[in-house]
């Protein structure tokens, strides 16, 4: 019915490229199957880059039930080169998951690194995603545990909160207010307050109409405890000087516990400049448009014996944070730095995942790490 590459189809590894079966076919034909050690790398050194690694949990499944054991950065991991994730074992073991595994990995990471840039932006102002509606639907999932990840509070896919076990966000959009017509403001808003459960927040949508201080206050006076500017970008002039005003109306009218909440074409740049004046965003193409990262998987070990493709690093390695905050490779069997913390763990043994992944647990570490190594979102 719609152009979605079934689960089956993904674990069973006919998500791949071709070439990963004519491997197979010529392999099995000479009668080999070396073990081997594989890693996944965007940057063989440290570039002073950061970005947060996310999609582990899906990788994890991928690799379950082969008889391999890998290692991973935990989900929430910020680095900058090295090795992310390190498999080993039978290469016809996992050969035919290499394009799957990379695509978990590069764009959850991807978005979730814009996220934690939005994040970084206003560590402590709430942001909602709002990018499902930029991608195909098979992936709304994906985006909104890439933003939790990263530090959102919260989205507004409903199937993505079936997925994660949590409940979406989001009140009214133009069309609610639309169905209702010029001058009918409040009887939109009066439907929604009627209608809605009573835990759902009370967040009026003003701009549709008329001016957004006008509806603004004219929502308040109904008893709404926030309003959402999203005004169209044609529309908008100087956006922080309408979010002033309405701030200033909201007040002078005795309404200064109404919050405002901005959305549409959100940036980190803009929450900068919004952040005091602005009770929260919603971010969405942002995140989704996110370039993927661009991670490779290479074999580095065969039977035993250090091995590579020009230009990539042979033999097994190690990664650390060190004292400093900086990220540190090298050799597996090579003594750690003084004061450093390793940073790969076990993810896979015989098969089986001997780690458990929970979200808040990868926001709190990507939180932390950023504050660690010093990542601003401006890179």
């Amino acid at each position: 019915m719609f152009d979605i590459v079934p689960e089956a189809a993904i674990a069973e590894g006919r998500a791949t490229d071709a070439y990963f079966l004519r491997t197979e076919e010529a392999l099995e034909h000479a009668d080999r199957n070396p073990h081997v050690v594989a890693e996944v790398t965007a940057d063989q050194f440290p570039t002073g880059a950061f970005e947060l690694f996310a999609g582990v949990a899906d990788a994890a499944g991928l690799l379950e039930g082969r008889t391999v054991d890998a290692d991973a950065l935990p989900e929430g991991t910020l680095f900058d080169g090295g090795p992310v994730l390190r498999v080993e074992g039978p290469y016809l073991e996992f050969a035919r998951l290499e394009t799957s595994l990379l695509g978990f990995l590069s764009q959850s990471s991807a978005m979730a690194t814009a996220a934690l840039e939005a994040r970084r932006a206003a560590p402590e102002t709430s942001l909602l995603s709002f990018g499902a509606r930029h991608v195909h639907p098979s992936i709304a999932g994906t985006v909104d545990r890439s933003a939790l990840i990263g530090g959102f509070e919260g989205f507004s896919h409903v199937a993505a909160g079936d997925l994660i076990d949590r409940d979406a966000s989001g009140t009214m959009p133009h069309a609610l207010m639309l169905c209702f017509g010029p001058g009918n403001q409040e009887d939109a808003w009066r439907a929604f307050d009627e209608a809605v459960a009573p835990d759902v927040p009370r967040i009026a949508l003003c701009d549709t109409f008329d001016d957004e201080v006008d509806e603004a206050v004219r929502a308040a006076e109904l008893g709404f405890d926030s309003v959402r500017l999203d005004t169209t970008g044609s529309r908008r002039g100087d956006f922080r000087h309408i979010i002033r005003e309405t701030r200033w109306k909201l007040d002078a009218a005795g309404h200064d516990d109404v919050d405002i909440f901005v959305s549409g074409g959100i940036t980190p740049a803009t929450i900068r400049e919004l952040r005091d004046v602005a009770d929260g965003f919603g971010v969405g193409s942002y995140i989704t448009n996110a370039n993927p990262i661009d991670f490779a998987l290479d074999i580095v070990e065969v039977d035993g014996e250090s091995t590579a493709k020009r230009g990539k690093l042979p033999g097994s390695k190690a990664v650390y944070r060190t004292a400093e905050g900086g990220h540190h490779i090298g050799a597996a069997d090579a003594d750690a730095p003084a004061d450093a913390d390793s940073l790969l763990e076990p993810l896979i043994r015989d098969g089986e995942a001997v780690t458990t992944f929970d979200l808040e647990t990868a926001a709190e570490r990507a939180s932390a790490d950023a504050r660690r190594v010093g990542f601003d979102g401006t890179e």
